[in-house]
């Protein structure tokens, strides 16, 4: 009696599925990498920590977004400290630049959220 219902049902649950993983399938990341990273001399009681990061966006269609760099900051007098930095990403290389105090250090840095982009056809 309700076997003309429960084919429809399935067929349109197995549609939403098909559409979320084609939609799904379209979104790329690009790879971020890092090449060059420093930390400065002291001068006006601040260091700066820089880094250069090669951007593969081959597989993206747009042409930046934003990603984040997460950070455990050392202090002489206090306890590290773990926080994020939003950066843009450009195909290419690209620098960023985070300042921290003369009793700071960078204990780890890495790369955390990275927008997903359209994917090139």
């Amino acid at each position: 009696m309700h076997r003309p219902f429960f084919a429809p049902l399935c067929a349109a649950i197995a549609l939403v599925s098909g559409i979320t993983e084609t939609t799904a399938a379209q979104l790329c990341r690009p790879a971020l990498t890092f090449k060059d990273v420093h930390f400065s001399e002291v001068r006006n009681l601040q260091r700066t920590w820089t880094a250069a990061l090669a951007v593969d966006a081959s597989r993206c269609a747009s042409t930046s977004g934003r990603f984040d760099l997460a950070f455990t900051r050392e202090k002489e007098n206090a306890p590290d400290l773990e926080f994020v930095e939003r950066f843009t990403w450009k195909p290419g290389r690209i620098e960023v630049t985070v300042y921290f105090w003369r009793d700071e250090a960078v204990l780890d840095y890495s790369i955390g959220y990275v927008e997903p982009c359209t994917c090139r056809n």
